[in-house]
């Protein structure tokens, strides 16, 4: 899954690492994002020349490593990814039943 720009709160590296507990220093997200724990890594976008990540995909990190820490498969996508997909597909419905009324 990748960091969907329009619909997620982007935060910088070093913004992301103050707002996590325990404040870990911005090398260490630059490490997740690079090697990963678990063999999770956490999402990144390159803006501009400068590295964000998001809220959202910070959640995701953390599930799917908790999960791959406690010996679980790691969940596949947030409730608001899972929201965010069922929002797609029925906009993708009506956009096909639409042109099949037209056929």
């Amino acid at each position: 899954m990748s960091i969907e720009m329009s619909c997620e709160t982007l935060l910088t590296l070093p913004a992301a690492a103050k707002a996590l507990p325990g404040r870990p220093h911005v090398s260490t997200l630059h490490r997740w994002r690079l090697r990963g724990v678990h063999g999770v890594q956490l999402e990144t976008v390159l803006v501009g020349g400068r590295r964000y990540t998001s809220v959202e995909a910070l959640e995701r990190f953390a599930a799917r490593t908790t999960a791959a820490s406690d010996g679980r498969p790691h969940p596949s996508r947030t409730r608001q990814g899972r929201l965010r997909a069922i929002d797609l597909a029925a906009r993708e419905l009506n956009v096909t039943i639409g042109d099949a009324d037209r056929h």
